[in-house]
């Protein structure tokens, strides 16, 4: 049974975040929109943990114990 791992692991942080900010530049909102939601289901489908997955949910969403 994995578990959400919280703690920064990224190597390059701040070379990740610019990458994604890039990846959104010239795109209409709705384009990013669509994109996040691409990116978020194929990094899901990565994970493929469903347990792992629900808690990231609900971390987003503010609802983690």
């Amino acid at each position: 049974m994995a578990t959400l791992t919280t703690t920064p692991n990224i190597p390059d942080p701040d070379g990740f975040y610019a990458e994604l900010l890039a990846l959104h530049e010239g795109r209409a909102e709705a384009e990013s929109h669509a994109l996040n939601a691409r990116l978020v289901l194929i990094l899901a489908n990565h994970i493929g943990d469903r347990q792992v997955l629900a808690e990231a949910m609900a971390l987003a969403a503010g609802t983690a114990a």
